[in-house]
């Protein structure tokens, strides 16, 4: 079996040698926070953004942010990681942020550690999927609104639940519904709705996860003076759009071609994925 690697704590440690113990807290409480970047044709995609976004969440969790825990520091380990792994095109990445063991609900310390991991992509680049995906509401379960809302935890039941619908289904996606009954994002996705040419989100307000990809159309929209609305999506909303499409790190934009009996097209979809691509080469 071939050896990989991943980084913990600064150290550059085998995937299979014991690093984390029965006491960790992530695995205990989900005490921990992660970010999912891409590295597409051996370029790792909005470091930046990534590394702020996981202090943010830090400082809303309390956990002490390491003086080390800066972009360039991240972004050494990340290369070191990746040619240990072989990896020089795509990959996933996934950076975590793990509460230090100890205490119950109420921990001993709010120092932490943190793991780099490395997969994998067979895809180059940001590929838009060829055929639409079919989504449907999950209802089961409303994701509340409050200042855990918008940070990537590894607490996420809600998502597990919305993920074993899906497959109960036989869905390619589940959009999630906030406490006022409201569509605020997908299990792994921000969703964006066009109607005439232009583009309606949820605010970060309505409970999504701050995505970075999601800043991106956003910021691609406005160099591009394409409008753009962050209001409240509703049924009426996506049953009114000419388009939906999902967005994450990891897949860039997913068009959505049907949702329960309403189909979309994907023009609108096609034009992000080629903006995003060409952020590849800049």
């Amino acid at each position: 079996m071939e050896d990989s690697y991943c980084i913990y704590n600064g150290h550059l440690i085998s995937i299979y040698e014991p690093a984390i113990s029965f006491t960790n807290r992530a695995f205990r409480y989900g005490d921990a926070l992660f970010e999912t970047i891409r590295l597409a044709k051996g370029k790792v995609m909005f470091l930046s953004d990534h590394v702020t976004r996981l202090k943010l969440g830090m400082t809303v969790l309390r956990m002490n942010v390491p003086a080390e825990f800066k972009t360039d520091n991240i972004n050494a380990l990340i290369h070191e990681l990746l040619i240990q792994n072989n990896i020089k095109s795509d990959a996933r990445i996934r950076l975590t942020a793990i509460r230090n063991e100890g205490g119950f609900y109420a921990p001993e310390t709010n120092d932490i550690s943190f793991l780099i991991e490395t997969e994998p992509l067979k895809q180059h680049g940001y590929e838009l999927n060829q055929k639409g995906l079919w989504v449907d509401i999950y209802a089961d379960m409303r994701k509340q609104i409050n200042k855990l809302s918008n940070i990537k935890s590894t607490n996420a039941l809600h998502y597990v639940m919305a993920g074993l619908a899906k497959q109960s289904m036989n869905l390619d996606e589940c959009l999630l519904v906030n406490e006022n009954s409201n569509i605020c994002e997908s299990i792994s996705s921000n969703v964006f709705v066009v109607k005439n040419g232009t583009l309606f989100t949820p605010p970060l307000n309505e409970g999504c996860v701050a995505g970075i990809m999601r800043k991106h159309i956003l910021n691609i929209a406005h160099q591009h003076k394409i409008l753009y609305f962050e209001n409240q999506v509703t049924m009426n909303t996506i049953m009114n759009g000419d388009e939906m499409f999902l967005t994450n790190c990891i897949k860039g934009v997913q068009w959505v071609g049907q949702f329960k009996h309403k189909y979309y097209t994907n023009k609108t979809a096609l034009f992000f994925t080629e903006k995003l691509n060409a952020l590849i080469d800049a």
